[in-house]
């Protein structure tokens, strides 16, 4: 059975296309709940450089239409935001394709730093691909999301449990590692990711277009992949950190229903209220 997604409210929810009233909320919709007060400032600076960088044109546009201003200023932020996700949507598109193997044909020129940087990933890291692009779906706690890539990588395993990236064996004493993916193109990385990828790790299954399902196997850790104009770079999470963020995870599933449901049954109707009609007493007085 394939599964579709609804993204026409605030949250993207998965289902079964034989079972739309069963949805389920999406991983990065339900990591969208945490916090990050960074943004307000940021995007405030946004609107804040493009009125003193344009003074004059908007002074003119001011005069015009104040309200359209208005709004061109303040949409600074979220114009900004959707160029960048336009931008990473091209790239996934494009790194998958190359991690497949498949033709490629000319690029917009913005894509080519990705793209070369994408290949020189793949020319020195030798990823094998196991699966990409399919869902993870727990019925065990009520999520699903669409991860990147399952990877396998070659490493040396250290004493302190990190790796070594050996992917010829030129140590005699790499071996192979399954890891969950995410391909991220944004300015920075955030520890954020950890959450979204040991969501994806501890899925009850994975769901291949065609809808056929297999149990999720066990991960030995996750990459992330940051790829921007000037470079890239393979960043781990390594298991018990990735333990570690699912417990988080599961915390703030159940604030997403919090926040969807429950909080709306939590106050009861006014008992009473200021202005209220006189009692039978106070009328008769």
């Amino acid at each position: 059975m394939a599964i579709k997604t609804d993204d026409s409210g605030s949250s993207r929810f998965y289902y079964e296309e034989t079972a739309p009233e069963l949805r389920l909320p999406g991983v990065t919709s339900i990591i969208d709940l945490l916090g990050k007060p960074f943004l307000q400032r940021w995007a405030a600076n946004m609107a804040a450089d493009l009125a003193l960088d344009s003074i004059d044109y908007l002074q003119r546009m001011v005069d015009r239409d104040r309200a359209g201003a208005k709004r061109y200023v303040a949409g600074a932020a979220s114009r900004y935001t959707k160029q960048r996700s336009d931008i990473g949507t091209k790239a996934h598109i494009l790194f998958e394709k190359m991690i497949r193997g498949q033709a490629i044909g000319r690029v917009h020129p913005d894509m080519v730093p990705y793209q070369r940087h994408f290949a020189d990933f793949l020319e020195v890291a030798l990823p094998q691909l196991v699966r990409a692009e399919d869902v993870a779906w727990s019925d065990t706690y009520g999520y699903a999301g669409s991860f990147d890539a399952w990877l396998r990588l070659r490493v040396v395993p250290m004493d302190d449990g990190t790796w070594m990236l050996d992917p010829w064996n030129t140590s005699g004493r790499a071996a192979w590692v399954n890891v969950i993916d995410d391909w991220k193109t944004s300015k920075s990385i955030w520890p954020s990711v950890a959450l979204q990828m040991s969501a994806y790790a501890n899925a009850d299954y994975i769901i291949s277009p065609d809808g056929q399902r297999e149990p999720m196997p066990v991960f030995d850790g996750a990459v992330v992949l940051h790829i921007t104009p000037d470079g890239w770079n393979l960043v781990p999470v390594y298991a018990p950190q990735l333990e570690r963020a699912f417990n988080y995870f599961l915390h703030l599933r159940e604030l997403f229903d919090w926040e969807r449901t429950d909080k709306a049954q939590m106050l009861g109707k006014s008992l009473a209220r200021s202005g209220a009609a006189l009692t039978g007493t106070e009328r008769r007085a």
